[in-house]
C-alpha cells in the first residue's frame, strides 16, 4: 500500500484520540461495522500506541495508522507498535528522512503551496492539508490544484458533515479527515452503537458527494 492507496481505502478517515487503550478495539469494530475500514489514532495520549498495537494485531480488516506524528522517536515508535501509515502536522526535514526510514505510507502536513512544493520536491506527492478550514477551506485547496495539479489531499481540521462535501467535490481531494465519527462524549459513555451510525452515515454522506 502506498498514500494515494491510503485515500482510497475510505471518502472519510477518523481522527481517534483514545485515552484508554480497551476502547481501541470495540472502536475500531464499531468504525469497521459503519463502513469504515481505516483509523487514524493520533499520538497525542499514553494509550495511543497501545491501542495502535491492539487494533493492528486483533481487527486486521482495519487498516490503523499513527497521527499527530511530530518527531523521529514517534515514528520509530508507531512503526514498531504496527502501524500501517503515518501522519504528520507538518513537516521538517528531520521529521520527514524518519518517517521515510519506516518505509511506511506517509501523509505529511503541508498548508500553504510553498509548503506543499517543497514535499512534491522530495518525493512526496499524497499530502495531507492541515488546518485546513483555518488555511482557507475548500477555495484554498481548488487553487492549489492550479499549479499543482498532481497533488492529491486528505484535509484535516475543522472538517464536519456540513463542510465535507464540498472537500470531497474537488478533484485532488481523495478522502477527509474528521474527528466527528469517535466524538468525546461518545467514547466515555462507551457508546460503540453511536459510533457505528455515525460511521455509516459519514459513508454515504462522502459518497452522495462524489456523485454529485
Amino acid at each position: 500500500m502506498n498514500a494515494k492507496d491510503l485515500l482510497s481505502l475510505s471518502p472519510v478517515l477518523p481522527v481517534v484520540v483514545l485515552h484508554d487503550a480497551e476502547q481501541a478495539v470495540p472502536v475500531a469494530h464499531a468504525l469497521r461495522d459503519g463502513g469504515v475500514r481505516v483509523m487514524e489514532l493520533t499520538l497525542r495520549t499514553d494509550a495511543a500506541l497501545e491501542a495502535i498495537r491492539r487494533v493492528a494485531s486483533e481487527v486486521p480488516d482495519v487498516v490503523v495508522g499513527a497521527g499527530t506524528v511530530i518527531s523521529p522517536d514517534q515514528a520509530k515508535q508507531a512503526a514498531d507498535a504496527g502501524a500501517a501509515f503515518l501522519v504528520t502536522p507538518g513537516a521538517t526535514d528531520t521529521l520527514l528522512d524518519a518517517a521515510v526510514e519506516t518505509r511506511l505510507p506517509l501523509l505529511p502536513g503541508a498548508s500553504t503551496v510553498s509548503e506543499a512544493m517543497r514535499l512534491a520536491e522530495r518525493g512526496f506527492d499524497t499530502l495531507k492539508f492541515f488546518p485546513a478550514e483555518a488555511s482557507g477551506g475548500p477555495a484554498a485547496l481548488s487553487a492549489i490544484g492550479g499549479p499543482l495539479p498532481q497533488l492529491r489531499f486528505c484535509p484535516t481540521g475543522g472538517i464536519t458533515p456540513t463542510n465535507a462535501p464540498r472537500y470531497l467535490a474537488l478533484p485532488n481531494v481523495g478522502c477527509v479527515g474528521g474527528t466527528w465519527l469517535t466524538p468525546a462524549d461518545a467514547l466515555a459513555a462507551r457508546d460503540y452503537a453511536r459510533i457505528e451510525t455515525l460511521a455509516r452515515e459519514a459513508s454515504a454522506l462522502t459518497a452522495e458527494a462524489r456523485t454529485t
